[in-house]
């Protein structure tokens, strides 16, 4: 048995202008070819860690063609996206001089958006499609922040969406995705999928699935799948910076041998979930609300999530209202995490160590993140980037922020960096000497991820709303292309 895997994978904001280039693509979380997929992803934390996993316990091949991730941000180019589908497509069609193709597993996000195309993903899994014909079966795994569609169920067999936020499932999704198409391919299932659109946006607090509300929401989800004839459930709660017509939470089942039990089963889902559609929304507190909550808990660090600014949904990542508060309030034991500005990174590492430098820092992408912070800061540490993540989100793998700094002024420190990525874990900080544990105050440029690897040493947590170019009030976000008004825009919304 052979089954080919790949995938071009990427979390588009629309309300970015920054478009996506090949070059990110290349210097995101990489681009693989061949056999660099299997050496690579092998005993990580994603989607293909575990297909290789699932290859070995089954005893097929998996045969690798192209994998790339470029970190979410604006539009990707017509160009660039015909680019890598082309290559992986060729990679495809060589694959089978060698053998049949029997099957494909593709590790995609579900919020890909093309300047030409508003489903990237649901265009890449037709196209994948045509080349393999009606007889093979494919399996694709994708983000719990999937804009999912029915053209991607109609092109797919199998659907399969993480479980938990932060995605510390991914190497298990993995497998599940690869163990079904094996049982597809050995005719022990036919599996049947349906999906169900729901009008809803779904803030980024009442996401986390380790906590209610969203912990009752992935049980309803478990309990499905425990049911006779249920191969699989997924919930999705959607990306709302996706300027696109599928915009909005959906549920995807996937049964086996029967059409209407899929249907059934995800319109009974999506029926509970849409009932409680105001559960899912919580008004957040201001940057000041959120410090005076946290200091009435009395346990330290109080984590502000910077949500609007949050470099893994594709902001900017140099917003500057939480460093401008913390220095007004003279916080003693303030962390920020991170300030993108490659600039002033620069500036620091040309100072050296030690050094005083006069800073214009942060404000520099788009008004929405407010005007830049000017003042003197110390350069404490310097850093050229490298680190390795110690999970639990990415474990195995190695990340690279670029020239870096720690800057401080007075109680307040904040870690500036080249590259755009969100905290996972505190290994970052570790490689520049920075003990997070003895921070009184940490804000993280990310809506959850960051729990991941800050939530074991956090004191207590708060989602804030801050000035930014992802505005946490989804009445802002404005969605101009959606068919259908979404909740809590539109408070009539109807399924």
């Amino acid at each position: 048995m052979r089954i080919a895997t790949g995938g071009i994978s990427h979390e588009s904001s629309t309300l970015i202008s920054t478009p996506t280039t090949r070059r990110d693509f290349e210097g995101g979380y990489g681009l693989y070819r061949g056999q660099e997929i299997l050496e690579h992803f092998r005993d990580t934390n994603i989607c293909t860690g575990g297909f290789i996993d699932a290859a070995k316990e089954h005893g097929f091949e998996l045969v690798p063609l192209l994998w790339t991730f470029a970190y979410p941000s604006g539009r990707v180019t017509s160009e660039a996206y015909q680019e890598l589908k082309d290559e992986l497509l060729e990679r495809l069609r060589a694959a089978e001089n060698d053998g049949p193709i029997d099957g494909v597993l593709l590790d995609l996000h579900g919020a890909m958006v093309i300047e030409d195309i508003d489903d990237g993903d649901g265009d890449l899994i037709a196209a994948v499609r045509e080349a393999v014909g009606p007889g093979r079966p494919i399996g694709v795994t994708q983000d719990l922040h999937g804009n999912h569609t029915q053209k991607r169920a109609a092109a797919a067999d199998v659907l399969v969406g993480f479980d938990t936020y932060p995605h510390v499932d991914q190497r298990e999704r993995g497998r599940e995705a690869a163990h079904l198409i094996v049982a597809t391919i050995r005719g022990e299932i036919q599996p049947a999928m349906h999906i169900c659109n729901l009008p809803l946006l779904w803030s980024a607090a009442c996401q986390v699935t380790a906590h209610p509300p969203m912990k009752e929401a992935i049980a309803q989800v478990h309990a499905m799948e425990s049911r006779d004839g249920i191969l699989s459930a997924t919930l999705a709660t959607g990306f709302p910076f996706a300027d696109v017509p599928d915009l909005g939470a959906s549920v995807i089942v996937v049964a086996d041998g029967s059409p209407q039990l899929a249907r059934s089963a995800a319109e009974e889902l999506a029926d509970w979930v849409w009932e409680r559609r105001e559960t899912w929304y919580q008004e957040p507190p201001s940057i000041k609300e959120a410090l005076a909550a946290g200091d009435k808990i009395g346990n330290y660090p109080v984590i502000l999530a910077d949500s609007a600014d949050n470099t893994g949904g594709g902001s900017p990542g140099d917003s500057t209202e939480v460093l401008r508060t913390f220095l007004e309030l003279q916080l003693n034991d303030a962390l920020l995490l991170y300030m993108v500005d490659p600039a002033v990174a620069e500036q620091a590492h040309a100072a050296g160590r030690g050094a005083t430098i006069e800073v214009m820092l942060g404000g520099k992408s788009a008004p929405a993140q407010g005007p830049p912070v000017t003042g003197t800061f110390e350069v404490v540490a310097l850093t050229n980037g490298q680190f390795a993540y110690d999970g639990p989100m990415f474990a195995g793998l190695n990340g690279d922020m670029g020239q870096s700094a720690w800057l401080r002024q007075d109680g307040v420190s904040v870690v500036v960096v080249t590259e755009r990525e969100q905290p996972f874990d505190t290994a970052f900080t570790r490689t520049l000497g920075l003990d997070c544990q003895k921070m009184r105050y940490i804000a993280v440029k990310s809506s959850a991820h960051f729990r991941s690897g800050f939530e074991s040493i956090a004191g207590s947590i708060f989602n804030i709303a801050a000035a930014g170019v992802h505005s946490s009030d989804p009445r802002q976000l404005r969605p101009q292309t959606p068919s259908r008004p979404l909740f809590p825009i539109a408070s009539d919304a109807t399924r």
